[in-house]
């Protein structure tokens, strides 16, 4: 099979300019989405775009500052990676830190500055299981030897899950699973890791009454129009209004306070109605290049490390992008999830960004 060969010198650009691009195009999507709330709750249309922005110009300069840091050196980064991570995830929970929004306690903040900490943890965990299992390759056969990579991983299932934030929680499950298998573990010692991950996912839903809600709202919205259903069918009358070619750009009428979470978490209901089904199918296309890319960097990558970190990093991306778009067409149960480099929140944007400058620089090895 012949290798896709990517310019070692000059690197893959081209991933660079479509995630700046890409970036660029969720500051107009968050205004158009985000315009009309922000005048009502803030007495500012511009509210949200401001601080987008501000993300946009950190995440480039993240992204270009780790272009030209040697990935090989993040190696030594793996254990205060996890070690940082663990804390903030903790400090969550900490009175006077942690910040509670819609019942959920996701966010610290120091003055007027506020993180989600859960967004760092996906990456950290990344980079450590790249480095773990590049170091340890000869192990990963066997349970025992993948088992600290999964004790972390379900260190910040646990902590991300009690907050409680089940999206990122399967993320960072699906991403555990990923890796594990990319490492070159032996069927048997995958299925033996991935049943009880199998089990666990109805546990959590059962175990918490608002889950089994959201559940019994995407089987059927309609039942509880007004309660617990009320988001899923504002996104699909979004969606449908949009059809073929959209109502154009700044025209919707879904993000006059009909549905929740319009600049955020559902952002891509809003682009469905403006844009209609060809303007999602374009934008996915933009996706599916940065995945492909992230991929094609792993694949030509020389050295274990290199081939798991470019491809745990593509991973996160992947699977956000495709839980937000199951959980906005009603194809699984509603739960909070951005959308990367387009939903409205920094922590998000700049570590995304970050971690494309860090796939940037693996695209660069020499031969």
């Amino acid at each position: 099979m012949k290798r896709l060969k990517i310019k070692k010198k000059a690197g893959d650009v081209p991933l660079l300019i479509c995630v700046f691009l890409m970036a660029c195009f969720g500051c107009v999507m968050i205004y158009s989405a985000s315009s009309y709330a922000a005048e009502v709750q803030f007495g500012d249309s511009l509210y949200f775009v401001k601080k987008q922005i501000i993300g946009v110009v950190l995440g480039t300069a993240a992204m270009v500052g780790l272009c030209f840091l040697p990935y090989k050196k993040l190696i030594k980064c793996k254990y205060p990676a996890i070690i940082i991570a663990a804390v903030l995830l903790t400090l969550v929970f900490v009175p006077g830190i942690g910040i509670t929004n819609y019942g959920a306690t996701r966010w610290i903040g120091f003055g007027g500055f506020t993180i989600q900490p859960s967004e760092i943890a996906k990456y950290a965990y990344a980079l450590f299981a790249a480095a773990y299992f590049a170091k340890n390759h000869e192990k990963v056969k066997t349970v025992k030897g993948v088992l600290p990579v999964l004790a972390v991983g379900l260190g910040f299932c646990v902590l991300i899950i009690i907050e409680p934030n089940m999206s990122i929680t399967m993320c960072v499950g699906l991403l555990m699973l990923a890796l594990v298998f990319l490492s070159g573990t032996n069927l048997k010692t995958f299925a033996v890791i991935l049943i009880p991950f199998a089990v666990a996912v109805p546990l959590l839903i059962i175990l918490e009454p608002y889950r089994l809600q959201r559940l019994s709202a995407f089987i059927d919205p309609w039942a509880s129009p007004k309660d617990e259903g009320y988001q899923l069918i504002q996104s699909l009358y979004a969606l449908g209004n949009g059809g073929l070619f959209g109502t154009g750009l700044f025209n919707s009428t879904q993000k006059y306070r009909f549905l929740p979470f319009a600049e955020s978490d559902f952002i891509l209901s809003i682009m469905g109605e403006e844009l209609g089904f060809i303007g999602l199918l374009i934008f996915f296309l933009f996706c599916g290049f940065i995945i492909f890319r992230g991929f094609i960097i792993a694949k030509n990558c020389k050295d274990r490390f290199g081939f798991l970190l470019a491809s745990g990093f593509t991973l996160v991306y992947g699977i956000q992008v495709a839980i937000n778009a199951l959980v906005v067409s009603g194809a699984i149960p509603p739960t909070g999830l951005p959308l990367p480099l387009i939903s409205s929140g920094n922590t998000s944007l700049i570590i995304t960004m970050a971690s494309i400058g860090v796939l940037y620089n693996v695209s660069r090895q020499e031969d």
